[in-house]
């Protein structure tokens, strides 16, 4: 594995778990009125769209950072969306 696949890895690391504890507070407080449906809706398709532009590259380092947040951004939306 080269040093360039690793820094990627280790930013995609980094930039996912910093969404865990968004989450983990959104799930158990079922409170998102703090959060702007705007921001969210946004972060949502940009990270939705750096996963479509990882794929198309072929990148891992991409692919598996950003499939992974968008799973975690995603349920904060639908938290937003569902609890308002």
């Amino acid at each position: 594995m080269s040093a360039i696949t690793i820094l990627g890895l280790l930013a995609g690391f980094c930039t996912t778990i910093a969404f865990i504890p968004q989450v983990r507070k959104t799930w158990r407080s079922k409170s998102t009125n703090d959060l702007s449906l705007g921001m969210i809706s946004v972060y949502v398709t940009g990270i939705g769209l750096w996963l479509i532009y990882g794929l198309a590259l072929g990148d891992s380092p991409l692919i598996l950072a950003n499939l992974v947040t968008f799973g975690l951004a995603g349920s904060v939306l639908y938290f937003k969306l569902r609890y308002g």
